[in-house]
């Protein structure tokens, strides 16, 4: 008796892989750095841009008839550099472009994975630069205040970060004279989780209906700009969280330890222009060339950019350092 076709003898007549059309790309999380920048619009030419500072006025006891004595303030220089020039750069040959059922995809692919990929040296730029701005196991006092401390929410080797934290640098920065409109904190996501669940937080959810949205869909939501961010406030400052805040070394800060590689989060207010914690921006703006290379036969595309952040108002940064492997999930 003759059999049918089946799939025991019939392979060459089946496609055993089919190839999807598209092409899956990385989940992408938001940037956020740049909006915390106070921004250099005009720098036509030169290496080094110069900001004089002015100190305050001082006074003094007055006798009638004495002579009056003239002083001086205090001046100051503070001065900004670009000093990264950086670049992302990929190429196609002509053979794969005719060859590759998925050459228009992967061409397609070229501009927007270099701007994001300059854009990413960019965030971490930002964010690096507030921590290079404060000496390292070290408190960094301003006005008899920490600006720099070991996150205090549990006890032991491994740190994370309490509400007390956030009151502690509130406290800081008025002690510095920093405005307070504005506040602002960059947190690791472990630091979310960790306040999430700490035991204070959760019995003031439970019994209080007001704080239903927070219990059914959690305490981090996306925002307007898509951003992620805290569905609440926390003494006042608006919590964010990334992933591309500084890793830091162990450090040792009033007696309290953190492990290697723990992270740095930030609190900063961005009320007004001139007391932005980062100074800085692009001197050139990530631009496109292409061309088609005639000796290698293939199509070339790059993405220039040179921009540079510093810390500039260092009083206005507040490092809470966590251990992100203390994180108990």
């Amino acid at each position: 008796m003759a059999s049918g076709f089946t799939t025991l003898t019939d392979e060459h007549l089946r496609r055993t892989n089919l190839w999807a059309r598209q092409l899956k790309g990385l989940l992408l999380d938001d940037l956020i750095a740049t909006r915390f920048v106070r921004s250099v619009p005009d720098f036509p030419d030169g290496v080094t841009l110069n900001i004089p500072s002015l100190g305050e006025a001082e006074t003094a006891d007055f006798t009638e008839g004495q002579a009056v004595k003239y002083n001086r303030m205090d001046t100051g220089n503070f001065t900004f550099s670009y000093d990264q020039y950086k670049y992302s750069a990929n190429a196609m040959s002509a053979k794969f472009k005719r060859d590759s059922f998925y050459s228009s995809e992967v061409l397609s692919a070229f501009l927007p994975r270099q701007h994001r990929a300059i854009s990413e040296a960019v965030e971490v730029r930002i964010f690096d630069r507030m921590n290079a701005a404060q000496t390292a196991s070290n408190a960094n006092q301003y006005n008899g205040f920490d600006h720099r401390w070991i996150g205090s929410a549990v006890t032991g080797v491994n740190r994370a970060m309490g509400l007390n934290d956030f009151a502690k640098a509130q406290l800081s920065l008025m002690k510095a004279n920093v405005p307070l409109t504005g506040k602002c904190a960059v947190v690791d996501p472990t630091v979310a989780y960790t306040i999430a669940t700490q035991t204070n937080v959760m019995n003031l959810m439970s019994p209080n209906p007001q704080w239903g949205p927070i219990v059914n869909g959690g305490l981090v939501s996306g925002s307007v700009t898509g951003s992620m961010k805290f569905m609440f406030n926390i003494y006042g400052f608006d919590v964010y969280v990334s992933n591309y805040l500084p890793t830091v070394g162990a450090e040792t800060i009033n007696s309290i330890s953190s492990a290697s590689g723990a992270v740095a989060n930030f609190f900063f207010t961005v009320g007004a222009e001139d007391i932005m914690p980062v100074i800085g921006g692009y001197r050139q703006p990530p631009t496109v060339y292409s061309e088609f290379n005639k000796d290698l036969q293939q199509w070339e595309y790059v993405t220039f950019a040179e921009y540079g952040f510093k810390a500039y108002r260092p009083e206005n940064i507040i490092t809470v350092i966590t251990d992100t492997t203390g994180v108990v999930v």
